[in-house]
């Protein structure tokens, strides 16, 4: 849970905290402690790095609304735009124009919604 807060921040986790149910419960479990705990805890890359690595994959897989989630968390990771971008053209060529255009646009929309300009 530290490290999920690190990097999402307190705020976002207490909002997804307070919208669990008894349904989700074993599902935010599950992802607190092998995303967070053993993933994202693992000493050999930074927080930035698994920032980047994140951003790429779920670009890559047109998962929408992480982007968002993790291009607000490079506020935390200390991924800064240039970086973002720079992992957006490796999803161009490994995985699609289509798919790198896609998350760009949703990058550039949580920047300047975080008032951070690009």
């Amino acid at each position: 849970m530290a490290t999920r807060r690190r990097v999402l921040g307190d705020a976002h986790v207490d909002r997804a905290e307070a919208k669990k149910t008894s349904f989700d419960a074993p599902f935010q479990e599950m992802i607190t402690e092998a995303a967070w705990g053993h993933v994202w805890s693992r000493e050999g890359l930074s927080l930035r790095d698994r920032s980047l690595i994140t951003l790429a994959l779920l670009a890559a897989q047109g998962s929408d609304a992480e982007v968002a989630m993790h291009v607000r968390a490079t506020a935390n990771t200390g991924a800064t735009p240039e970086e973002v971008m720079e992992a957006m053209l490796h999803v161009a060529i490994y995985a699609g124009v289509p798919r790198a255009n896609h998350a760009i646009g949703i990058a550039r929309r949580t920047y300047a919604d975080m008032g951070v300009e690009v």
